[in-house]
């Protein structure tokens, strides 16, 4: 299924690039959309508290926040040229939209996954090794299936040891009470039910492979290029978030209540899973972050797993087929197809105080 919409968009992101290619050009209303995920909320509160409002107005432009309940299609939808931004992580952004021929920007790097994504057993299997000769459900070709190719190559084994099934985020934890279901990989907070169910045990997450699963806000780079003020917008209005939810105040609590509340749990549910995220409420942090050379890296690793799974494109004759560039002037892939650009230089003037 994701293979089919992954074609899909490929085509409609092509078509989109050239569109955005020739007619990039200045403009006043842009658009961006997001799904729901713990460090995603803080779009939904900042476009009802009129943050991401008074930032635009700064600037003299508008930006309108679309929630969209379905995670790729809200990416399918970006690539197409719906949006001029969308919420999505480091793996999609560069596998959907880039693959696809729309040049696109980190513009915020929010977050990353730090216990929010996990695979667990049932029964008596209690270790990574465990899963040798089992059937493993997850989303495939997501974050979740990376994942799991991570801990299996700590544990020496590799996805031919073992089947993975696919199985959608919506069934997940109705498979998982089935005897038929032993083993699954996911995310909260489907992993936090599940981890619940008594007789499981969580063999690995995303804690052991720190600052490999990123959520971002990507947006178009030619529209970008062309108003910068989107950019700035966007950025100050993250960071105003940033500090107000991260804050041990009334207002803080208060923030974190409604983001809990929008993503259908209460405070205690949305701050556990915050607690199993890494969340860059600092410009400062995220810059760092963004800087380091760990970044490259974990993008050509995350670049060679994309390949070896077909999602690249099918014109892709190696993980080097998309050219990605980082601070400092670094780029990795192919220079003639540069599609995936990390740009700390907006969170730079968040940490700078110059927005």
């Amino acid at each position: 299924m994701r293979k089919t919409r992954l074609c899909s968009v490929l085509a409609a992101g092509l078509a989109a690039a050239i569109s955005l290619n020739s007619h990039a050009a200045p403009k006043t209303d842009f658009s961006v959309c997001w799904t729901i995920y713990a460090g995603w909320m803080p779009w939904e509160y900042g476009a009802a508290e009129g943050i991401v409002d008074k930032w635009a107005k700064k600037y003299d432009i508008n930006i309108d926040v679309v929630q969209i309940n379905d995670y790729v299609e809200s990416i399918n939808q970006y690539s197409a040229g719906q949006f001029d931004g969308c919420t999505m992580t480091n793996m999609d952004a560069l596998t959907i939209p880039a693959a696809g021929g729309v040049d696109s920007t980190a513009l915020i790097i929010g977050d990353f996954s730090n216990g929010n994504d996990g695979v667990v057993l049932k029964g008596e299997k209690k270790t990574l090794g465990d899963l040798k000769g089992q059937n493993v459900n997850l989303v495939e070709l997501s974050v979740s299936h990376y994942l799991l190719a991570r801990g299996l190559e700590k544990a020496g084994l590799s996805e031919k040891d073992l089947t993975v099934v696919n199985t959608s985020d919506a069934d997940m934890v109705a498979a998982f009470s089935t005897s038929d279901v032993t083993a699954v990989t996911t995310w909260n907070p489907l992993l936090a039910e599940i981890e619940a169910t008594p007789g499981v045990t969580k063999v690995f997450d995303s804690s052991q492979i720190p600052g490999e699963i990123i959520d971002l806000m990507v947006v178009n780079s030619d529209t970008l290029k062309d108003n910068p003020a989107f950019g700035k917008a966007l950025t100050g209005a993250w960071y105003e978030i940033m500090a107000t939810m991260s804050a041990d105040t009334p207002a803080g609590v208060a923030a974190r209540e409604q983001m809990a509340k929008a993503s259908g749990t209460d405070l205690a549910g949305y701050e556990a899973q915050l607690a199993a995220t890494k969340m860059f409420y600092s410009a400062k942090d995220a810059v760092a972050f963004a800087t380091s050379p760990k970044l490259p890296a974990t993008m050509t690793k995350v670049a060679e797993f994309s390949f070896g799974h077909g999602l690249l494109g099918e014109g892709a004759q190696s993980a080097n087929a998309i050219g990605m560039s980082f601070a400092k002037g670094l780029i990795t892939g192919d220079k003639g197809n540069l599609k995936l650009r990390f740009d700390p230089s907006y969170m730079q003037m968040a940490a700078d105080g110059t927005l």
